[in-house]
């Protein structure tokens, strides 16, 4: 009977921490307490462990057992302790010579079998570990293909606690995970990519801008006019993401414990669509575990809202802290964690309730009032938000039967990264990477006007009624419209198409 000690790790938000798993074996009334802030979760681990115990042939100690983990002062959560807890038991009852486990962290959720399972957060955790000098990791098999990319740490993956335990007697031998180069996916054909979209040319126009430059967009047309369609066709001509995104984006994903299990990484952009009866906690995160929402897991990619004003005002608000800062931050009674949350809004409503308003083909059954109530759901300084607000009409029986495709996303995308190269150059060393995420300082710098397209904007500010902020999108949108074009000024023509694309501001009061 002795004292024993397992390194192990905690995750907040996005950050890990070490936690040592110390237990204390002695002689006494038989007992189990386990200090340390545990949640339920982790208390109910001693059951796991004592039926992992009986079913591989080890035996559980009768006498009083105390566990603690530490830092005590900090909220444990999770099955993560389960396989660290069972191997501190091993070595305090001498089940376990285990040479060198000091230099390990040891994370995993057992089953009653004795099987390990996957857990959240393994990468954020991993990384953090590496940051903090630890060199050595013991993973679930499970959560194997998040550490491949992982350079530095030998991590071991195991599926079962006897396994582990023959590792560190020697009895077997393993290699860590491989480690592996990070490769940009090959395309995939989509069912959504740009050359199916018949007609809608100034909408397709508008989403390449939006795209190039980062912008946010909402499109505002009746149904079947093919919004729905556009925004899912989006990420194709998105660039790919680089190793450095696509690790951050996979760090979300872990904590959510969303990860496909095939791939275990996230390679290709996000596309988030929830539905419009999603909760504030569903969108903005939150829970007892301040696990992300759908705003965070949009990261690096497309949050997509379709029919906007269907959406309670509560959760659209939420969208306000996001789009300004690139960030969000959830609450908790102790602590406050912040995701990072950088991604490109689309959204699509219906110019009306019957869907027919400013139609040409259809007549609009709706009173001006119901139109008003209808447009009044979106609060001003969310619509402010949107750099792009285009019409999309209805498409005509040509553009259907045409049986040529319209221009291809791979050639789209080919002129986005183009101006997406310029605006990476333009921005180096600021940590900015589009022109949407301009500041005012770089607005002064880099959105510099003419006099004619000065005298264009200032009628346009006082004719639309534009605040502060929509004023500054303009600018930006006519930066990214002028990066397109290869211009290094900006010019009267970028600044009026950018005018155009304020639809809200132009044909509806609000």
């Amino acid at each position: 009977m002795s004292l024993s000690k397992v390194r192990s790790y905690g995750l907040e938000g996005l950050e890990g921490y070490e936690v040592d798993i110390e237990v204390d074996l002695h002689k006494g009334i038989p007992s189990y307490d386990i200090v340390g802030l545990p949640d339920t979760s982790v208390k109910e681990s001693r059951e796991r462990v004592k039926s992992a115990f009986k079913n591989n042939g080890f035996n559980y100690p009768i006498g009083k057992i105390v566990v603690n983990l530490a830092p005590a002062d900090t909220k444990k959560e999770g099955t993560i302790y389960d396989l660290p807890l069972a191997l501190g038991l091993l070595l305090s009852t001498q089940q376990l010579a285990a040479k060198g486990i000091g230099e390990y962290i040891v994370m995993g959720e057992l089953s009653l079998n004795g099987d390990i399972r996957g857990i959240r957060g393994v990468l954020p955790m991993l990384i953090s570990a590496k940051q903090a000098g630890i060199r050595k990791a013991i993973i679930p098999y499970e959560n194997a293909k998040e550490a491949r990319y992982i350079e530095g740490v030998d991590v071991y993956a195991f599926s079962t606690l006897k396994d582990v335990c023959a590792f560190f007697t020697g009895e077997k031998a393993f290699s860590p995970v491989p480690v592996e180069e990070w490769r940009v996916p090959e395309g995939q054909v989509s069912d959504y990519d740009m050359k199916y979209i018949k007609g809608q040319y100034a909408a397709r126009r508008a989403t390449e801008i939006a795209v190039a430059g980062g912008h946010n967009i909402l499109y505002i047309g009746p149904p079947g006019a093919g919004k729905t369609m556009m925004a899912k066709a989006v990420v194709t001509i998105m660039p790919d993401l680089t190793f450095e995104e696509a690790l951050e984006t996979t760090k979300i994903h872990s904590v959510a414990g969303i990860l496909d299990e095939k791939e275990g990484f996230v390679s290709r952009r996000p596309f988030r669509t929830p539905h419009h009866t999603a909760t504030v906690a569903a969108m903005a995160g939150g829970g007892i575990d301040a696990l992300p929402g759908e705003i965070s897991l949009a990261h690096n990619g497309v949050l997509f809202l379709d029919e906007l004003p269907e959406y309670p005002r509560k959760v659209l608000e939420t969208l306000r802290q996001p789009l300004e800062d690139g960030t969000m931050t959830v609450s908790r009674q102790k602590i406050k964690i912040e995701y990072p949350s950088d991604f490109i809004l689309i959204a699509s409503m219906n110019p009306c309730p019957c869907g027919n308003y400013g139609s040409k083909e259809h007549e609009c059954r709706c009173t001006p009032t119901q139109i008003h109530k209808y447009l009044n759901k979106l609060s001003g300084p969310l619509l402010d938000r949107i750099d792009i607000h285009i019409d999309v009409d209805g498409v005509t029986y040509d553009d259907i039967t045409d049986k040529e495709d319209a221009e291809a996303s791979a050639v789209i995308k080919d002129r986005v990264n183009a101006a997406r190269e310029i605006q990476r150059k333009r921005y180096e060393g600021t940590g900015k990477y589009c022109n949407s995420q301009m500041n005012n300082a770089m607005l002064k710098e880099y959105c510099k006007l003419d006099s004619k397209s000065e005298a264009m904007l200032e009628a346009a500010f006082t004719k639309l009624k534009l605040s502060a902020r929509a004023y500054s999108r303009i600018l930006k949108v006519s930066r990214t419209v002028a990066d397109l074009a290869g211009e290094e000024n900006i010019l009267p023509v970028h600044v009026a198409e950018a005018i155009q694309y304020r639809s809200l501001d132009r044909k509806y009061e609000l």
